[in-house]
């Protein structure tokens, strides 16, 4: 996790754990794994090698599914479309750009973004190139797709709606954001003409996809404590929408529902996470700051289990993954959690030099992409 101070004077902190910055030697130890007794079996159907990964930067580059196709891009701005099924490269190009975030994929169009603040799209069918914009600084959160639009939250707080045809600019959202807040940038999430955003006072914002007017504005988590550090709320996991209901993580804040027309904050419980959440029928599963991965009641937040057998592994974000949650850690391994009790199920290693982004799940199929490069789909026996 990086440590961001935007005011004047300030410094950029890497740290190994939250709240433990670089330097210190009082980080607890990752846990040392164990055994898995009577394994549920993952196959892998296929793998590739995606360029240099994040290429050590902790980056937003998770894949991205559509029509039956993956989408993946590495650090140095190489952008692979393989085939789901197979795993076939079907193209791939090198756009030369230090990529950040994505990739993004809708209105037929894969969407990066930059560390020099450009979004890049390219066309989903070949990969040529369409258009490059600029926007107020760099890209950290995934660009989306609504109605022809493309929505890109940067850095420094601002929303940028963009038009899907040309990269114009159609209206910016500005949000100041505080002095100091972690190295990240939540993607918004967008519903047919709603855009709700997260940011790093630990708001969340919605607003109408066509001209950017704020319909509604939520206190998530509200900063407490002396120092700068101690109020940093930030808002970097995905809000995530699921039934008419914006379920959002803060850092050293809360886990909390928001009803997605009105804005009315629903049950909320004190926990910090920065990884993120999954969503399924029943639960909402949190990763916290310590590594442990919470089930929660969707209608009332109750905890249902909580695993911490896994702590300081640096878990990714849950994945809900059929009868199982996935999540992956800092030496490369994914773990199946059972949906029903926590209970560690599976496990397989994916690549060596770790796994920070989300696992992802279409079509009954897991993806995982390590932070080299390597990028693999498995599906369960």
């Amino acid at each position: 996790m990086l440590l961001l101070g935007l005011a004047s004077g300030c410094s950029t902190l890497k740290s190994w754990m939250p709240g433990v910055l670089e330097g210190e030697d009082n980080a607890a130890p990752p846990t040392a794994l164990t055994p898995v007794e009577k394994p549920v079996e993952l196959t892998r159907r296929w793998r590739r090698d995606i360029g240099v990964g994040l290429d050590e930067f902790n980056l937003n580059l998770r894949p991205a599914v559509r029509d039956g196709r993956v989408y993946a891009a590495d650090r140095e701005g190489r952008v692979v479309a393989i085939d789901a099924l197979s795993g076939d490269e079907l193209w791939t190009v090198k756009t030369g750009a230090a990529v950040s975030a994505g990739p993004g994929v809708g209105e037929g169009l894969v969407l990066l973004g930059t560390s020099n603040a450009k979004v890049i799209a390219l066309d989903a069918d070949d990969g040529t190139e369409r258009w490059r914009a600029e926007v107020s600084s760099e890209v950290l959160s995934v660009p989306q797709t609504d109605f022809e639009k493309v929505i890109v939250q940067s850095a420094d707080g601002n929303l940028t709606a963009l038009a899907a045809t040309d990269g114009e600019s159609l209206w910016i959202y500005d949000r100041s954001v505080p002095v100091l807040t972690l190295r990240g940038t939540s993607t918004p999430a967008v519903q047919q003409g709603v855009v709700v955003a997260g940011f790093s006072n630990g708001k969340l914002v919605a607003l109408d996809a066509e001209k950017g007017l704020v319909a509604w504005e939520a206190s998530v988590a509200i900063p407490q404590g002396r120092s700068e550090l101690e109020r940093i709320v930030d808002i970097d996991g995905d809000p995530v929408i699921v039934g008419g209901a914006v379920y959002v993580t803060t850092y050293q804040g809360r886990v909390a529902v928001v009803e997605l027309r009105t804005g009315t904050l629903g049950w909320k419980r004190d926990l910090s996470s920065h990884a993120g959440l999954g969503v399924d029928y029943a639960q909402v599963y949190v990763t916290d700051e310590n590594s442990h991965v919470w089930a929660l009641s969707r209608d009332t937040g109750a905890a249902a289990w909580k695993q911490d057998k896994l702590a300081n592994r640096k878990l990714t974000a849950p994945e809900p993954f059929d009868g199982y949650i996935a999540v992956a850690d800092y030496e490369g391994y994914v773990h199946l959690l059972s949906r029903y009790d926590g209970k560690i199920s599976g496990r397989v290693e994916v690549d060596g030099t770790g796994v920070s982004v989300q696992p992802l799940v279409v079509d009954d199929v897991l993806y995982v992409y390590g932070n080299s490069g390597k990028l693999a789909a498995f599906t369960l026996e």
